[in-house]
């Protein structure tokens, strides 16, 4: 069979649903979809909208609670194509004390795959995670590369996991007794802008970019980072994320759940680095063994990607580093800017008749408002 290098193909004139909109992934596919001229898509999510990482007043915003077979139906009520993004979920933190809420997600999947059923959706993707592979394949940091089989024997993440293969089956099935055309990929760490960064949810290319920028923003240049430095992931940009879900959900043929990730391995102390050389800074490193980890070594095989669409990942580490931690050094930027604007209200002398005061704190806060990534 020869590569579906160019069967994916976006209808403008069908209905979308992003479901998980006001998340990381779910806000960049959402703007892609715009960029490629849908003009119908339905995104929802059960966030508050102002709370949304991406929204677009020309798309059909919705907030819901995607857990209720009701609230999917309406939500997949005359939609042609289906992305489940949506989840419960997080960085290690979260996930490893969080079991149950993760768990919970089961529902979303199931009851979307219903409504999927019912009103005839043409295609269905579901956005399942490399934690649904087998512990005992991720015990050494020199790990060559998870193949797709193996998930089984089945010894998944411990809750999070859990849910994401029980999901899988569960497309799977749908599929064969339904007929619902589902496909399944299993992301490897996607990271990039517009993401958490902060609060417990974020991973770890997120969390070592905002550690990094908070010591260059204040001068205490240590950091801390979670186990030995030693554990290895591969790590993949949003953009070729999106690239491979559309390749996913296009696909003629795909039967079977493949990896969507880098090959690119490298340990925590490495991803620290590059960071690092991006920010022009040297830290020291302070190690917690006792923080939630993870398994000891992750990294994709993309031996059936390549073979399926003659395409994998392929943006470096380095570069998505470089557009990540540029947007989350400007978002802290801006707040400090910000802070700082709230602390001159209250310590700012009196402004004279000829409003002086007041025209030196207005340069000030423009001045704060202007930083940037350092070169």
């Amino acid at each position: 069979m020869l590569p579906e290098s160019i069967s994916f193909s976006i209808d403008p004139d069908e209905t979308y649903l992003v479901a998980g909109a006001g998340g990381f992934i779910g806000g960049h596919l959402v703007a892609d979809l715009r960029e490629r001229g849908v003009k119908r898509i339905r995104a929802v999510d059960i966030k508050p909208r102002n709370q949304w990482f991406q929204r677009f007043s020309d798309v059909e915003n919705r907030v819901m609670n995607l857990q209720e077979l009701e609230a999917c139906r309406a939500a997949v009520n005359g939609c042609d194509v289906v992305y489940n993004l949506a989840a419960d979920m997080g960085g290690m933190g979260f996930i490893e004390n969080n079991k149950a809420l993760c768990m919970l997600s089961v529902l979303i999947n199931t009851h979307l795959l219903t409504a999927a059923r019912e009103t005839g959706a043409s295609r269905f993707f579901y956005a399942s995670s490399a934690c649904v592979y087998a512990a005992g394949k991720q015990g050494s940091e020199d790990n060559p590369g998870l193949v797709e089989a193996d998930a089984y024997p089945a010894e998944p993440e411990d809750g999070y996991g859990w849910e994401k293969l029980f999901s899988e089956r569960m497309c799977r099935h749908f599929r064969e007794d339904f007929g619902v055309e589902t496909r399944v990929a299993r992301f490897h760490n996607v990271y990039g802008p517009h993401g958490s960064w902060e609060g417990g949810r974020e991973k770890a290319p997120a969390a070592i970019c905002r550690k990094v920028a908070q010591a260059r923003l204040s001068g205490n240049h240590e950091i801390e980072i979670w186990g030995d430095g030693k554990q290895t992931r591969s790590f993949m940009y949003i953009d070729d994320c999106i690239n491979g879900i559309h390749r996913f959900t296009g696909s003629r043929h795909l039967m079977e759940p493949l990896n969507l990730g880098s090959s690119e391995m490298v340990s925590i102390d490495q991803l620290v680095d590059i960071v690092e050389e991006i920010a022009g800074v040297r830290l020291r490193r302070r190690y917690n063994v006792d923080a939630p980890k993870g398994v000891r070594g992750r990294s994709s095989d993309n031996t059936r990607i390549l073979e399926t669409f003659g395409w994998e990942p392929s943006i470096s580490l380095r570069d998505g580093l470089e557009r990540t931690y540029a947007w989350i050094f400007n978002q802290m930027s801006a707040r400090t800017a910000e802070d700082r604007g709230v602390l001159r209200m209250f310590i700012a002398p009196k402004a004279s008749s000829s409003g002086e005061g007041e025209h030196r704190a207005a340069s000030a806060e423009t001045a704060d408002a202007g930083l940037s990534l350092p070169s």
